[in-house]
């Protein structure tokens, strides 16, 4: 996927390093760790993928300017993490990264898709709320070292399969 302002492709063990600086600028206080990352595309490639991670890379410059991951299981997925850099904030990547997610919670056949938010992110759950997400609970001291309530939010992003109903005939 492409923007005038970012090239989305899927990331590589190259790009935790720079992955970490921007996380490390945009959540300072509980940023992932490098084996956070590693652990995660670990288990992002191959037939029995169950994660998706992108970056977004600036075009002119191929400085990562955004990263987004999500892992499945079952029929269930998790959106882990979105990144944007300050800069590019109010212009469109949350949602393109957000959306390439949930193209792969649908190639994963994921009914659900769900995500923590922290409550003062006011910015990141009107994102979630326009792509249709609605909160269903807290997790009471979520983000630490903060003692940061998430709220946690979920999208329908299937239908569920009808269940098969065996109908008994009376003659």
């Amino acid at each position: 996927m492409t923007s005038p302002t970012a090239v989305l492709r899927e990331m590589r063990w190259w790009d935790i390093d720079p992955v970490l600086q921007l996380e490390h600028e945009l959540f300072p206080e509980d940023a992932w760790s490098a084996g956070m990352f590693w652990s995660e595309l670990a288990h992002a490639r191959g037939p029995q993928a169950t994660r998706r991670y992108v970056v977004a890379e600036a075009p002119d410059t191929g400085r990562i300017v955004g990263y987004a991951g999500l892992a499945a299981a079952g029929d269930l997925a998790d959106v882990q993490t979105i990144g944007v850099t300050r800069d590019h904030w109010g212009g469109g990547l949350g949602s393109e990264l957000l959306t390439d997610l949930l193209k792969h919670a649908t190639a994963f056949e994921c009914a659900e898709v769900l995500l923590e938010v922290r409550v003062d992110n006011t910015r990141a759950q009107k994102l979630y709320e326009r792509f249709g997400f609605e909160p269903i609970g807290f997790r009471r001291g979520y983000y630490q070292p903060g003692n940061i309530d998430a709220l946690v939010m979920r999208l329908h992003v299937q239908e569920p399969a009808p269940e098969h109903v065996q109908e008994t005939g009376t003659d």
